[in-house]
Protein backbone atom coordinates (compact mmCIF):
# COMPACT_ATOMS: atom_id res chain seq x y z
CA UNK A 1 0.00 0.00 0.00
CA UNK A 2 1.31 3.71 -0.54
CA UNK A 3 1.08 6.53 2.18
CA UNK A 4 -2.27 7.90 2.35
CA UNK A 5 -2.70 11.29 3.06
CA UNK A 6 -6.00 11.39 4.29
CA UNK A 7 -9.22 10.03 5.87
CA UNK A 8 -11.13 9.34 2.68
CA UNK A 9 -7.99 7.83 1.21
CA UNK A 10 -7.04 5.49 3.82
CA UNK A 11 -10.73 4.77 4.08
CA UNK A 12 -10.94 4.03 0.02
CA UNK A 13 -7.20 1.87 0.04
CA UNK A 14 -8.60 -0.16 3.04
CA UNK A 15 -12.09 -1.20 1.35
CA UNK A 16 -9.30 -1.68 -2.05
CA UNK A 17 -7.37 -4.45 -0.20
CA UNK A 18 -10.37 -5.80 1.50
CA UNK A 19 -8.68 -5.03 5.03
CA UNK A 20 -10.97 -6.12 7.79
CA UNK A 21 -9.49 -5.38 11.01
CA UNK A 22 -6.56 -2.56 12.33
CA UNK A 23 -4.78 -2.12 15.11
CA UNK A 24 -4.33 0.73 17.47
CA UNK A 25 -2.08 1.11 20.32
CA UNK A 26 -1.21 4.14 22.65
CA UNK A 27 1.83 4.24 24.77
CA UNK A 28 2.32 4.06 28.57
CA UNK A 29 4.89 6.03 31.19
CA UNK A 30 7.05 3.29 30.78
CA UNK A 31 7.57 3.26 26.73
CA UNK A 32 4.76 0.28 26.61
CA UNK A 33 2.63 -0.21 23.59
CA UNK A 34 -0.61 -0.93 24.75
CA UNK A 35 -3.69 -1.91 22.20
CA UNK A 36 -6.25 -3.63 21.08
CA UNK A 37 -7.45 -4.73 17.47
CA UNK A 38 -10.70 -3.57 16.15
CA UNK A 39 -13.07 -4.22 12.79
CA UNK A 40 -12.71 -1.99 9.55
CA UNK A 41 -16.69 -1.61 10.97
CA UNK A 42 -15.60 0.01 14.53
CA UNK A 43 -12.60 1.61 12.44
CA UNK A 44 -14.72 3.71 10.04
CA UNK A 45 -16.10 4.87 13.42
CA UNK A 46 -13.11 6.18 15.02
CA UNK A 47 -10.59 7.87 12.48
CA UNK A 48 -11.90 10.64 12.96
CA UNK A 49 -13.88 11.34 16.23
CA UNK A 50 -11.48 9.65 18.28
CA UNK A 51 -12.16 6.69 20.92
CA UNK A 52 -12.15 5.87 24.19
CA UNK A 53 -9.56 4.08 25.93
CA UNK A 54 -9.17 2.88 29.91
CA UNK A 55 -7.12 5.25 31.55
CA UNK A 56 -5.75 3.09 33.89
CA UNK A 57 -3.09 2.42 31.43
CA UNK A 58 -1.54 5.56 33.41
CA UNK A 59 -2.86 4.38 36.46
CA UNK A 60 -0.52 1.08 36.71
CA UNK A 61 2.87 -0.20 36.07
CA UNK A 62 4.82 -2.53 33.69
CA UNK A 63 2.94 -5.07 35.49
CA UNK A 64 -0.29 -4.07 35.93
CA UNK A 65 -0.06 -3.64 39.02
CA UNK A 66 -2.38 -0.25 40.02
CA UNK A 67 -0.75 2.61 41.42
CA UNK A 68 -1.35 3.97 44.91
CA UNK A 69 -0.03 7.29 44.31
CA UNK A 70 -1.53 8.60 40.99
CA UNK A 71 -3.88 11.09 41.58
CA UNK A 72 -4.91 11.14 37.67
CA UNK A 73 -6.22 8.35 37.91
CA UNK A 74 -6.79 5.69 40.21
CA UNK A 75 -9.55 3.77 42.61
CA UNK A 76 -11.19 7.16 43.59
CA UNK A 77 -11.67 7.89 39.95
CA UNK A 78 -13.15 5.03 38.64
CA UNK A 79 -10.33 4.22 35.71
CA UNK A 80 -12.73 5.99 33.00
CA UNK A 81 -12.23 6.17 29.19
CA UNK A 82 -9.98 8.68 28.09
CA UNK A 83 -10.31 10.40 24.79
CA UNK A 84 -7.50 9.23 22.45
CA UNK A 85 -7.29 10.35 18.56
CA UNK A 86 -5.59 8.03 15.86
CA UNK A 87 -2.76 10.06 14.34
CA UNK A 88 -3.27 8.92 10.70
CA UNK A 89 0.51 9.71 9.73
CA UNK A 90 1.40 6.94 11.75
CA UNK A 91 0.02 4.24 9.38
CA UNK A 92 1.96 1.07 8.72
CA UNK A 93 1.27 -2.35 8.17
CA UNK A 94 2.57 -4.96 9.94
CA UNK A 95 4.96 -7.14 7.73
CA UNK A 96 5.00 -10.55 10.43
CA UNK A 97 1.08 -10.63 10.24
CA UNK A 98 0.27 -10.58 6.62
CA UNK A 99 0.29 -6.92 6.56
CA UNK A 100 -2.74 -5.91 9.11
CA UNK A 101 -3.23 -1.98 9.28
CA UNK A 102 -1.63 -0.39 12.74
CA UNK A 103 -2.00 3.28 13.80
CA UNK A 104 -0.42 4.87 17.01
CA UNK A 105 -2.83 7.61 18.68
CA UNK A 106 -2.71 10.27 21.34
CA UNK A 107 -4.97 11.08 24.19
CA UNK A 108 -5.87 13.78 22.51
CA UNK A 109 -9.69 15.20 22.62
CA UNK A 110 -9.23 16.56 19.27
CA UNK A 111 -9.60 20.07 20.69
CA UNK A 112 -5.87 21.05 22.29
CA UNK A 113 -6.15 19.16 25.17
CA UNK A 114 -3.99 16.32 25.99
CA UNK A 115 -3.58 14.14 28.84
CA UNK A 116 -0.47 15.74 31.00
CA UNK A 117 0.69 11.56 31.57
CA UNK A 118 0.89 11.05 27.44
CA UNK A 119 4.38 10.89 26.74
CA UNK A 120 3.85 10.99 22.84
CA UNK A 121 1.54 14.38 23.48
CA UNK A 122 4.50 15.77 25.63
CA UNK A 123 7.14 15.11 22.98
CA UNK A 124 4.91 17.42 20.46
CA UNK A 125 4.26 19.53 22.76
CA UNK A 126 8.43 20.28 23.24
CA UNK A 127 8.58 19.61 19.63
CA UNK A 128 6.05 22.38 18.67
CA UNK A 129 7.90 24.88 21.30
CA UNK A 130 11.43 24.29 19.10
CA UNK A 131 9.50 25.10 15.66
CA UNK A 132 8.02 27.91 17.54
CA UNK A 133 11.61 28.82 18.11
CA UNK A 134 12.35 28.48 14.16
CA UNK A 135 14.01 25.18 14.90
CA UNK A 136 13.18 21.89 13.02
CA UNK A 137 14.85 19.28 15.29
CA UNK A 138 15.95 16.03 13.95
CA UNK A 139 16.46 12.88 16.10
CA UNK A 140 17.53 9.14 15.85
CA UNK A 141 17.73 6.70 18.61
CA UNK A 142 20.12 3.59 18.71
CA UNK A 143 19.85 0.59 20.78
CA UNK A 144 21.61 -2.19 22.34
CA UNK A 145 19.56 -5.60 23.53
CA UNK A 146 20.92 -9.47 24.62
CA UNK A 147 18.98 -11.73 22.81
CA UNK A 148 18.50 -15.20 24.99
CA UNK A 149 16.71 -18.32 23.79
CA UNK A 150 13.55 -18.15 25.41
CA UNK A 151 12.21 -21.01 27.62
CA UNK A 152 8.28 -20.82 27.32
CA UNK A 153 7.29 -22.09 30.50
CA UNK A 154 9.56 -19.96 32.67
CA UNK A 155 10.99 -16.98 30.79
CA UNK A 156 8.54 -14.29 32.22
CA UNK A 157 9.09 -15.96 35.53
CA UNK A 158 11.71 -14.67 38.06
CA UNK A 159 15.31 -16.18 39.16
CA UNK A 160 15.68 -17.54 35.92
CA UNK A 161 18.63 -17.46 33.50
CA UNK A 162 18.11 -17.81 29.87
CA UNK A 163 21.04 -18.78 27.52
CA UNK A 164 22.51 -16.25 24.68
CA UNK A 165 21.71 -17.06 21.58
CA UNK A 166 25.20 -16.99 20.42
CA UNK A 167 28.17 -17.08 23.02
CA UNK A 168 31.16 -14.71 23.97
CA UNK A 169 32.61 -11.59 23.54
CA UNK A 170 32.43 -10.44 19.79
CA UNK A 171 31.74 -6.91 19.02
CA UNK A 172 31.31 -5.90 15.24
CA UNK A 173 31.16 -10.09 14.70
CA UNK A 174 30.77 -11.00 10.85
CA UNK A 175 30.69 -14.59 11.97
CA UNK A 176 27.97 -14.06 14.90
CA UNK A 177 25.86 -12.16 12.94
CA UNK A 178 26.06 -15.61 10.24
CA UNK A 179 25.17 -17.90 13.14
CA UNK A 180 21.81 -16.57 13.55
CA UNK A 181 21.24 -14.98 9.88
CA UNK A 182 17.59 -16.16 9.33
CA UNK A 183 16.85 -13.69 12.30
CA UNK A 184 19.26 -11.12 11.78
CA UNK A 185 18.48 -10.26 8.05
CA UNK A 186 14.57 -10.33 8.71
CA UNK A 187 15.10 -7.54 11.30
CA UNK A 188 16.57 -5.53 8.87
CA UNK A 189 14.02 -5.85 6.34
CA UNK A 190 10.94 -6.38 8.36
CA UNK A 191 11.55 -2.94 10.20
CA UNK A 192 12.35 -1.62 6.88
CA UNK A 193 8.80 -2.51 5.25
CA UNK A 194 7.41 -1.25 8.95
CA UNK A 195 8.75 2.05 8.38
CA UNK A 196 11.61 1.87 11.03
CA UNK A 197 14.43 2.01 8.45
CA UNK A 198 17.63 1.08 9.94
CA UNK A 199 21.10 2.90 9.56
CA UNK A 200 22.72 -0.51 10.65
CA UNK A 201 22.74 -3.09 12.48
CA UNK A 202 25.53 -5.36 14.22
CA UNK A 203 26.78 -7.29 17.14
CA UNK A 204 28.09 -5.67 20.19
CA UNK A 205 30.27 -6.74 22.86
CA UNK A 206 28.75 -9.21 25.34
CA UNK A 207 26.69 -12.61 24.39
CA UNK A 208 23.75 -12.19 22.20
CA UNK A 209 24.16 -8.83 21.77
CA UNK A 210 22.83 -6.76 18.78
CA UNK A 211 23.43 -3.05 18.15
CA UNK A 212 21.26 -1.19 15.69
CA UNK A 213 20.88 2.42 14.59
CA UNK A 214 17.56 3.39 13.50
CA UNK A 215 17.74 6.55 10.43
CA UNK A 216 16.60 10.36 12.08
CA UNK A 217 14.02 11.90 11.42
CA UNK A 218 12.29 14.37 12.09
CA UNK A 219 10.19 14.49 15.52
CA UNK A 220 7.73 12.81 16.69
CA UNK A 221 8.40 10.20 13.93
CA UNK A 222 12.18 9.75 15.33
CA UNK A 223 10.61 8.60 18.70
CA UNK A 224 7.37 6.84 17.04
CA UNK A 225 10.27 4.36 14.98
CA UNK A 226 12.26 4.06 18.23
CA UNK A 227 8.58 2.83 19.86
CA UNK A 228 8.31 0.56 17.49
CA UNK A 229 11.29 -1.00 16.70
CA UNK A 230 11.62 -2.26 20.60
CA UNK A 231 7.92 -3.91 20.24
CA UNK A 232 8.95 -4.81 16.77
CA UNK A 233 11.97 -6.53 17.65
CA UNK A 234 10.40 -8.63 20.64
CA UNK A 235 7.86 -9.85 18.26
CA UNK A 236 10.08 -11.10 15.29
CA UNK A 237 12.69 -12.43 18.40
CA UNK A 238 9.63 -14.52 19.33
CA UNK A 239 9.14 -15.76 16.01
CA UNK A 240 12.29 -17.41 15.84
CA UNK A 241 12.34 -18.55 19.77
CA UNK A 242 14.53 -15.93 20.85
CA UNK A 243 13.49 -13.00 23.97
CA UNK A 244 15.36 -9.96 22.83
CA UNK A 245 15.97 -8.27 26.30
CA UNK A 246 16.37 -4.27 26.73
CA UNK A 247 17.29 -4.34 30.11
CA UNK A 248 19.84 -1.67 30.63
CA UNK A 249 21.48 -3.87 32.78
CA UNK A 250 21.39 -7.90 32.05
CA UNK A 251 24.31 -9.00 33.87
CA UNK A 252 26.49 -7.64 36.37
CA UNK A 253 29.35 -9.03 34.54
CA UNK A 254 28.76 -8.09 30.94
CA UNK A 255 28.59 -4.31 29.79
CA UNK A 256 24.84 -2.76 29.78
CA UNK A 257 22.54 -1.52 27.11
CA UNK A 258 22.40 1.71 25.80
CA UNK A 259 19.86 3.87 24.24
CA UNK A 260 21.76 7.05 22.54
CA UNK A 261 20.07 9.68 21.33
CA UNK A 262 21.51 11.69 18.55
CA UNK A 263 20.10 15.20 17.73
CA UNK A 264 20.62 18.02 15.76
CA UNK A 265 18.74 21.51 15.24
CA UNK A 266 17.90 22.65 11.38
CA UNK A 267 16.60 25.88 10.09
CA UNK A 268 12.80 26.29 9.67
CA UNK A 269 13.05 24.96 5.84
CA UNK A 270 15.17 22.05 6.96
CA UNK A 271 18.35 22.96 4.82
CA UNK A 272 20.99 24.11 7.33
CA UNK A 273 22.21 22.12 10.28
CA UNK A 274 22.21 25.02 12.63
CA UNK A 275 25.16 22.99 14.71
CA UNK A 276 27.20 23.65 12.52
CA UNK A 277 29.56 26.87 12.12
CA UNK A 278 32.40 26.07 9.22
CA UNK A 279 34.13 29.04 10.97
CA UNK A 280 34.28 27.87 14.46
CA UNK A 281 37.61 26.40 15.31
CA UNK A 282 35.48 22.98 16.98
CA UNK A 283 32.88 23.63 13.88
CA UNK A 284 30.20 23.63 16.38
CA UNK A 285 27.81 26.64 16.48
CA UNK A 286 26.78 28.91 19.43
CA UNK A 287 24.06 27.67 19.41
CA UNK A 288 25.16 24.02 19.45
CA UNK A 289 27.48 25.24 22.60
CA UNK A 290 23.94 26.36 24.10
CA UNK A 291 21.94 23.20 23.61
CA UNK A 292 25.02 21.07 25.17
CA UNK A 293 25.08 24.04 28.24
CA UNK A 294 21.25 23.36 28.52
CA UNK A 295 21.57 19.53 28.83
CA UNK A 296 24.69 19.63 30.84
CA UNK A 297 22.97 22.14 33.17
CA UNK A 298 19.67 20.45 33.00
CA UNK A 299 21.10 16.46 33.47
CA UNK A 300 20.49 15.68 37.49
CA UNK A 301 16.96 17.37 37.19
CA UNK A 302 15.71 15.14 34.79
CA UNK A 303 17.44 12.24 34.62
CA UNK A 304 14.45 9.86 35.72
CA UNK A 305 13.69 10.64 32.16
CA UNK A 306 16.79 8.70 30.44
CA UNK A 307 17.16 6.06 33.00
CA UNK A 308 13.80 5.33 34.69
CA UNK A 309 14.09 2.18 36.02
CA UNK A 310 15.83 0.66 39.17
CA UNK A 311 18.15 -1.26 36.87
CA UNK A 312 19.00 2.09 34.59
CA UNK A 313 21.77 2.65 37.24
CA UNK A 314 22.98 -0.12 37.57
CA UNK A 315 24.46 0.35 34.08
CA UNK A 316 25.53 4.19 35.08
CA UNK A 317 29.23 2.76 36.51
CA UNK A 318 32.61 3.49 35.44
CA UNK A 319 34.16 1.25 33.13
CA UNK A 320 31.20 -0.12 31.29
CA UNK A 321 30.51 2.07 28.50
CA UNK A 322 28.02 4.25 30.34
CA UNK A 323 28.65 7.88 31.49
CA UNK A 324 28.51 8.65 35.58
CA UNK A 325 29.98 12.09 35.50
CA UNK A 326 28.44 15.60 34.42
CA UNK A 327 30.85 15.89 31.26
CA UNK A 328 31.04 16.21 27.28
CA UNK A 329 33.76 16.13 24.91
CA UNK A 330 34.38 15.79 21.12
CA UNK A 331 34.18 12.36 20.06
CA UNK A 332 34.15 10.82 23.63
CA UNK A 333 32.48 7.89 24.65
CA UNK A 334 33.78 8.29 28.41
CA UNK A 335 31.56 11.27 28.58
CA UNK A 336 27.59 12.19 28.96
CA UNK A 337 27.28 14.12 25.81
CA UNK A 338 29.45 13.49 23.14
CA UNK A 339 29.55 16.41 20.83
CA UNK A 340 30.20 14.95 16.49
CA UNK A 341 31.10 17.98 14.39
CA UNK A 342 32.25 17.15 11.12
CA UNK A 343 29.88 18.38 8.19
CA UNK A 344 27.45 20.39 7.80
CA UNK A 345 24.83 17.21 6.91
CA UNK A 346 26.74 15.30 10.20
CA UNK A 347 26.92 17.38 12.89
CA UNK A 348 25.34 16.26 15.81
CA UNK A 349 24.96 15.96 19.45
CA UNK A 350 24.49 12.13 21.10
CA UNK A 351 23.08 12.31 24.68
CA UNK A 352 25.04 9.11 26.12
CA UNK A 353 22.90 8.85 29.31
CA UNK A 354 19.82 7.37 28.15
CA UNK A 355 19.30 3.45 28.55
CA UNK A 356 17.74 0.93 26.05
CA UNK A 357 15.26 0.58 28.87
CA UNK A 358 14.34 4.15 28.46
CA UNK A 359 10.58 5.59 26.93
CA UNK A 360 11.48 7.11 23.63
CA UNK A 361 9.07 9.73 24.11
CA UNK A 362 10.12 10.86 27.28
CA UNK A 363 14.10 10.55 26.46
CA UNK A 364 13.61 12.39 23.31
CA UNK A 365 11.67 15.24 25.11
CA UNK A 366 14.02 15.38 27.67
CA UNK A 367 16.94 16.10 25.40
CA UNK A 368 15.03 18.55 23.12
CA UNK A 369 13.44 20.47 26.03
CA UNK A 370 16.85 20.83 28.38
CA UNK A 371 18.44 22.00 24.88
CA UNK A 372 16.33 24.26 24.22
CA UNK A 373 16.50 25.78 27.71
CA UNK A 374 20.43 26.48 27.05
CA UNK A 375 19.21 28.27 24.16
CA UNK A 376 16.46 30.52 25.46
CA UNK A 377 18.73 31.40 28.00
CA UNK A 378 21.96 31.64 25.90
CA UNK A 379 23.58 29.72 28.31
CA UNK A 380 27.81 29.71 27.90
CA UNK A 381 29.36 26.26 27.80
CA UNK A 382 31.67 26.60 30.69
CA UNK A 383 32.36 23.39 31.50
CA UNK A 384 35.47 22.30 29.00
CA UNK A 385 35.63 19.56 27.11
CA UNK A 386 36.79 16.07 28.52
CA UNK A 387 39.88 14.98 26.70
CA UNK A 388 40.42 11.22 28.18
CA UNK A 389 38.62 9.45 30.41
CA UNK A 390 35.29 10.83 31.75
CA UNK A 391 34.72 8.69 34.92
CA UNK A 392 37.71 10.34 36.53
CA UNK A 393 36.58 14.01 35.54
CA UNK A 394 34.62 15.09 38.75
CA UNK A 395 34.81 18.17 38.25
CA UNK A 396 31.02 18.88 37.46
CA UNK A 397 29.76 16.47 39.29
CA UNK A 398 28.44 13.17 38.97
CA UNK A 399 25.04 11.30 37.97
CA UNK A 400 22.75 10.14 40.56
CA UNK A 401 23.51 6.33 41.29
CA UNK A 402 19.42 5.50 42.30
CA UNK A 403 16.64 5.72 40.83
CA UNK A 404 14.99 7.14 44.42
CA UNK A 405 18.13 9.61 44.64
CA UNK A 406 17.22 10.87 41.38
CA UNK A 407 13.67 10.63 41.34
CA UNK A 408 13.67 13.14 44.21
CA UNK A 409 15.59 15.59 42.78
CA UNK A 410 13.51 15.63 40.00
CA UNK A 411 10.27 16.16 42.01
CA UNK A 412 11.73 18.84 43.81
CA UNK A 413 13.61 20.60 40.55
CA UNK A 414 11.67 24.32 39.43
CA UNK A 415 13.74 23.20 36.20
CA UNK A 416 11.64 20.40 35.42
CA UNK A 417 8.48 21.61 36.01
CA UNK A 418 9.32 25.24 34.01
CA UNK A 419 10.62 22.35 31.46
CA UNK A 420 7.48 19.81 31.25
CA UNK A 421 4.65 21.28 33.19
CA UNK A 422 3.69 20.39 37.16
CA UNK A 423 1.45 18.19 36.57
CA UNK A 424 3.59 15.88 34.53
CA UNK A 425 6.14 16.09 37.01
CA UNK A 426 4.01 15.04 39.54
CA UNK A 427 2.48 12.19 37.62
CA UNK A 428 5.97 10.81 36.34
CA UNK A 429 7.82 10.66 39.78
CA UNK A 430 4.80 9.39 41.62
CA UNK A 431 5.37 6.65 39.36
CA UNK A 432 9.17 5.79 39.70
CA UNK A 433 8.58 6.43 43.48
CA UNK A 434 6.10 3.93 43.49
CA UNK A 435 8.74 1.62 41.17
CA UNK A 436 11.40 1.88 43.96
CA UNK A 437 8.88 1.08 46.36
CA UNK A 438 8.18 -2.32 44.73
CA UNK A 439 11.95 -2.95 44.46
CA UNK A 440 12.63 -1.83 48.25
CA UNK A 441 10.10 -4.35 49.43
CA UNK A 442 11.87 -7.81 47.44
CA UNK A 443 14.31 -9.88 48.89
CA UNK A 444 16.75 -10.40 46.39
CA UNK A 445 19.03 -13.36 45.40
CA UNK A 446 22.14 -11.17 46.32
CA UNK A 447 20.62 -10.85 49.96
CA UNK A 448 20.13 -14.75 50.36
CA UNK A 449 23.52 -15.50 49.25
CA UNK A 450 24.74 -13.08 51.18
CA UNK A 451 23.31 -13.50 54.48
CA UNK A 452 20.80 -16.67 54.85
CA UNK A 453 23.64 -18.56 56.41
CA UNK A 454 26.15 -16.84 57.74
CA UNK A 455 24.24 -14.12 59.45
Amino acid sequence: MNQPSSVAEILQLLTDHQIDKVKLAVTDIDGILRGKMISIEKFRSVIEKGFGFCDVVFGWDAADLAYDNAKITGWHSGYPDAQAKIDLSTFRQIPWENGIPFFLADFDDGKGNSLCACPRSLLKKIDKQARGMGFVPFFSQEFEWFNLIRDDENSHQPNIHLHPMTEGMFGYSILRASQKTAYFNELFDYLKKFKVPLEGIHTETGPGVYEAAILYADLPDAADRAVLFKTAVKEIAFKHGLLATFMAKYSENLPGCSGHVHQSLWSDDGKENLFFDEHSHTLMSNMMDQYIAGQLFCLPHILPMYAPTVNSYKRLVEGAWAPTTITWGIDNRTTALRALPGSKQSTRLETRVVGSDSNPYLAMAACLASGLYGIRNKLELKIQPTKGNGYSDKSNGILPSSLIESTKMMRDSVIAKELFGEEFVEHFTSTREWEWRQFSKVVTDWELRRYMEII
